[in-house]
């Protein structure tokens, strides 16, 4: 099992940049995958971004230019470095991670969600 622990949400300016944290602790090694979905108010969840074992990395259209995510395995943590950001990325952000069980049965945690408002 694989457990999740957000930061670094809160209320920012259109333009303006967050960095959202995402802490996993647990079985670290069977992981193979993490990133950031988001659910706007009334939406669907969607995937914002991606980064696998090997530091290969996905983005939804809407944020890329503008969002980058990135890793730290020496702290087990994966960011997403949000700028210039938009009225519409405004959301409850969710880290999940993608794993392995010892019988290689994939598995999929969720962190708790860290609310991002961006408004004037």
């Amino acid at each position: 099992q694989v457990q999740l622990v957000e930061s670094g949400g809160g209320s920012v300016q259109p333009g303006g940049s967050l960095r959202l944290s995402c802490a996993a602790s647990g079985s670290i090694s069977s992981i193979y995958a993490m990133g950031w979905f988001r659910q706007p108010p009334g939406e669907e969840h969607e995937l914002v971004a991606a980064i696998t074992y090997n530091s290969s990395t996905n983005y939804a259209d809407s944020v890329k230019g503008r969002f980058t995510i990135s890793r730290d395995n020496a702290k087990n943590t994966v960011y997403l470095q949000m700028n210039s950001l938009k009225p519409e990325d405004t959301a409850v952000y969710y880290c999940n991670a993608g794993w392995l069980g010892p019988d290689e049965s994939p598995g999929s945690s969720w962190g708790q969600g860290t609310q991002v408002t961006v408004s004037s």
